[in-house]
């Protein structure tokens, strides 16, 4: 019965491991952990790709029919580059078919072509690419709105929780649980209902008061770890307060379960808005979002099914835009997830090592290529120990041992 030998650090068994540690650690060396975060999310092509679209769909929908913003007696109304708004009625063209064409002419299309109303126009003649523009709007607002308020709601109460312990933490997690066993769509209903007619801003903090929940459970589980490390027991020695340890020192090392956990927080937030606005229990009339869109419009299927197309397409981006920027986030900020290196990159680390080690065997130096140079600055030539390019060493001739 055979048995495997341990493998050790530097090992022959172990040099690929070896090789990755050493070119990751290469990577990294002189970063500090804010430039070792960017430069880990910025390899993360999906995330790239998705901060690219979402950012793309947020200019086009603001910029396209304006922003009209109104609530708590505040009003911010800018204009849009096209022509119509998402209130006006022209007159139908065509019945309402979309005048995109994407299709060259010499494909049998009718050509390049964008056309007075891209994507179509409804029942009553709105014209769906404003209507889909300010649909976006309302559902990009109610995301940020409902992401900036659970996270703020959900931190502080997770990060108390886990700090104080005892009666605070019963007493904060008691009251975590109620919320979490009332149904989100329920409450979501109910609320949607009643404050729905307010606008999308109202609507959204609303939300945001009951969907802080999860991420307070998980700051809560992050902070039970940290508060025993040894930087916390140095600030309360150095006197800092309880306040100063919890946002200074606890927090900024939790920032990636918190930043990650947030980005999931505002895809869930995207999906409920339209999940009521599609029910009849989100954003009211006369204004509009993606899922209110797809629900007066949803007779219309057999006939007209590109009044769902767009607003459909609109909702999968950003829901999956924001799930993969929170992908690559998290991928930045858990120094566990480690780039693969190339098998190019492998070999160049080993030989790169080996002729290190045979540098200092041998008294010599490491050029910045991985190649040894002897005390002349010529390479070693494999076993053979003399320089190949000049000076004859006679402390290192093996012939002179013999004699």
């Amino acid at each position: 019965m055979s048995t495997t030998p341990d493998q050790k650090p530097g090992s022959a068994n172990s040099g690929v491991t070896d090789a990755e540690n050493s070119i990751e650690l290469k990577e990294i060396e002189g970063l500090s952990q804010s430039q070792i975060v960017r430069r880990r999310f910025f390899r993360h092509r999906g995330a790239v790709v998705s901060m690219i679209v979402l950012a793309f769909i947020i200019v086009l929908a603001f910029s396209a029919v304006g922003f009209d913003f109104a609530v708590f007696g505040i009003s911010i109304k800018t204009p849009g580059w096209w022509q119509w708004t998402w209130s006006n009625i022209p007159t139908p063209v065509d019945g309402g078919r979309p005048t995109l064409s994407l299709i060259p002419e010499w494909l049998g299309g009718a050509g390049l072509a964008f056309g007075p109303h891209p994507f179509g126009q409804d029942q009553i003649g709105r014209d769906i690419f404003a209507v889909v523009m300010r649909g976006t709007q309302q559902s990009i607002v109610i995301m940020v709105v409902v992401g900036f308020i659970a996270t703020t709601i959900g931190t502080v109460i997770g990060a108390v929780s886990g700090y104080y312990r005892g009666w605070v933490d019963s007493v904060l997690m008691r009251f975590t649980d109620v919320i979490i066993t009332i149904p989100l769509i329920v409450i979501g209903a109910v609320l949607g209902l009643a404050f729905g007619k307010l606008g999308a801003f109202v609507l959204a903090i609303i939300i945001g008061l009951f969907t802080w929940t999860g991420l307070a459970r998980l700051v809560r589980g992050e902070v039970l770890s940290l508060r025993e490390r040894e930087f916390v027991d140095a600030a309360r020695v150095a006197g800092a307060s309880d306040r100063r340890i919890i946002f200074k020192h606890i927090l900024p090392n939790a920032i990636g379960v918190i930043i990650v956990n947030t980005t999931l927080l505002m895809a869930a937030a995207i999906l409920l808005e339209t999940a009521l606005s599609f029910l009849g229990y989100g954003v009211q009339a006369p204004d509009t979002s993606l899922g209110k869109i797809i629900s007066e419009n949803q007779s219309a299927f057999a006939t007209r099914p590109w009044l769902f197309w767009w607003p459909g397409l609109f909702i999968i981006a950003i829901a999956l835009c924001i799930n993969f920027i929170g992908d690559g986030l998290r991928d930045a900020f858990d120094p566990r997830q480690k780039r693969l290196p190339s098998a190019r990159a492998l070999a160049k680390g080993e030989r790169r090592d080996r002729n290190a080690a045979r540098a200092r065997t041998f008294g010599g130096t490491t050029s910045a290529d991985g190649v040894g140079r002897g005390f002349a600055g010529d390479a070693l030539d494999g076993d053979d120990l003399r320089p190949r390019g000049g000076g004859y060493d006679a402390a290192r001739d093996p012939k002179k041992d013999d004699q």
